[in-house]
């Protein structure tokens, strides 16, 4: 199992690891499983040790949207909003891969935010990556043709899971995009014939 010496060594002082080790209770999930849903008070926030979570907002109307995916290494900047305000959760973080979390209870946030400057940076970096983030998937909705979200949905995932073959189905697509099912599947067939895709049984490869 990954620790958090292993995931974050080189990024926050060895005195600030000591502590993540000392408070952080570590879980495990399967992909698919909810890590954090929408209406919940979040008590801990989450360092990702290993695996990939998908961000999600949802409109009751509307269905959901990926808002951005989170890697080893990373932390949610919606949930530390939510941590330190003592809110509902807005979001739904869930397990893309199969997936290591440390979470951190709310308690030490501040104190280590005053004590450990990697802390500091760690937190004010992420807000920034996570805004950059959620700016490039509104540029997308607003600016770009379903065919170009899906294909830089693809090279997201073929990036992260560092292989151009993607096990994936044309619903899980259609959800994180907030489309139909159908219109991803003439989409892809589409991409396939322009030589960019392979498509295979609920795999996908980048060509």
């Amino acid at each position: 199992m990954i620790t958090v010496q292993q995931a974050f060594s080189g990024i926050f002082e060895k005195e600030l690891i000591v502590e993540i080790e000392q408070v952080a209770i570590v879980k495990k999930f399967k992909a698919g499983e909810v890590i954090i849903d929408i209406g919940q008070y979040i008590k801990f926030m989450p360092l990702l040790l290993d695996g990939v979570i998908k961000i999600i907002r949802e409109d009751k109307k509307e269905g959901e949207l990926l808002l951005y995916f989170l890697e080893k290494g990373d932390t949610c900047a919606m949930s530390i909003a939510c941590c330190v305000g003592a809110k509902k959760s807005e979001i739904r973080a869930i397990a893309d891969t199969d997936t290591t979390v440390a979470m951190i209870p709310n308690q030490y946030l501040d104190g280590w935010m005053g004590h450990y400057k990697s802390w500091r940076n760690f937190i004010l970096e992420s807000y920034s990556n996570r805004l950059n983030e959620m700016l490039t998937t509104v540029d997308n909705i607003a600016f770009s043709q379903m065919d170009v979200r899906i294909m830089n949905y693809l090279k997201e995932k073929a990036t992260i899971i560092q292989s151009q073959d993607i096990d994936i189905t044309h619903q899980v697509i259609a959800n994180d995009l907030n489309t139909s099912r159908v219109v991803v599947s003439r989409i892809l067939k589409s991409l396939e014939n322009q030589g960019r895709i392979l498509l295979q049984r609920n795999n996908i490869r980048l060509l």
